[in-house]
């Protein structure tokens, strides 16, 4: 097992990666949360799957164990999914001192995030993610939230986790499209922080494809540490934390466009593509680096343009996003492979040739 420690100066928590469960009750006596009642929130797809494996290591350590599982997908990503928790919250006599465990993908831990932050002002919770991209980059930080009136993530809040635990295991039964999709938002912590892990995806992307038990914990450890460092300098994204949107801008837009057709990590491959274009255009990076980086995503099955869309209403729908401040939209642009930075003047043009560009 490897852990890693986020602290926020607020708080500190772990995040454990392994490939089982076998150390699941250690966590939760370290975090002082046995005892408890605890509700696991997890959806339609992932329950078959892990509810009983992960219910049954619980038995016997908490006062009571219920579980609500909900639709499986981003459409379920809504308040009235949350008013549904409450109900069932209510219903199970949670209180101030019960647990939520997120067991799932992304939506699952933005979801219950959400529910812990604003149920009885506060409760703790444990995210336990499933996919990728909930290992690699979701489940850490404690951004939590829903969509609202087709807008992505835009109700929610800044609510930290007891601890994460990653059983990367879990990943064996992720339809690959789900895993690229993971990958995609991993590969973006080489292009903002570190060309050596930018590297490292390279060198093994074989490997990493093929979901290599090394190669993929080293991309989740790696990935984990590289945000962890950022959330501990910049919990509520005032400034650094901002660099790990690089292709979430054009990306949530796209995103948002599909009506959630789309992965996320689908739209975040074609975002940072928009983004390596953008940068290149201002003479930070060679435009060879654009097609290195489409040949990539391509490898893993990535989309790197977009269909049925004109540049005119994905500018539009970027300034509905949440990084744009003051009407100015912000895009994470690189200086060079693995440094990113906030530029705050790019023109209508600019970005609606980096949104043609990126457009069939």
């Amino acid at each position: 097992m490897k852990i890693l420690s986020v602290d926020t100066g607020r708080k500190e928590y772990p995040i454990y990666i392994d490939n089982n469960y076998d150390s699941l009750m250690d966590a939760f006596e370290k975090a002082d949360l046995t005892g408890r009642s605890v509700c696991i929130i997890t959806d339609t797809n992932v329950a078959p799957l892990y509810i009983e494996k992960v219910t049954s290591v619980m038995e016997g350590h908490f006062s009571k164990v219920c579980c609500y599982a909900f639709e499986a997908g981003e459409n379920s990503k809504n308040l009235e999914t949350i008013m549904d928790f409450y109900k069932f919250f209510i219903d199970n006599q949670l209180d101030r001192k019960s647990v939520l465990v997120a067991l799932g993908g992304g939506v699952v831990g933005d979801m219950c995030g959400f529910a812990a932050a604003t149920y009885m002002r506060g409760i703790p919770f444990v995210q336990m993610p499933t996919t990728l991209l909930s290992q690699v980059d979701s489940s850490v930080g404690g951004k939590t939230g829903v969509d609202f009136m087709g807008n992505k993530n835009m109700v929610g809040a800044f609510y930290q986790p007891e601890f994460v635990y990653i059983n990367t295991d879990t990943l064996n039964t992720l339809p690959y499209r789900e895993v690229a999709a993971g990958i995609a938002e991993a590969l973006k912590y080489g292009y903002i922080i570190d060309e050596k892990f930018y590297e490292y995806f390279i060198k093994n992307k074989e490997k990493i494809k093929n979901l290599d038990k090394e190669a993929i914990n080293d991309v989740v450890y790696y990935s984990c540490k590289s945000k962890a460092d950022v959330v501990s300098q910049d919990e509520k994204e005032n400034g650094l934390r901002a660099i790990l949107n690089f292709g979430h801008t054009f990306g949530h837009a796209v995103e948002t466009l599909s009506d959630f057709n789309m992965l996320h990590g689908e739209c975040v491959a074609v975002g940072m593509v928009a983004g390596l274009y953008f940068s290149a255009i201002r003479g930070m990076i060679d435009k060879s680096e654009i097609k290195k980086c489409e040949d990539l995503l391509e490898f893993f099955g990535l989309p790197v343009r977009i269909k049925g869309y004109n540049a005119e209403e994905v500018h539009k729908q970027m300034y509905r996003d949440k990084k744009t401040k003051n009407g100015v939209i912000n895009i994470v642009a690189l200086k060079k492979i693995g440094e990113a930075y906030i530029d705050k003047t790019a023109d209508k043009n600019e970005i609606e040739n980096a949104i043609r560009y990126i457009s069939e």
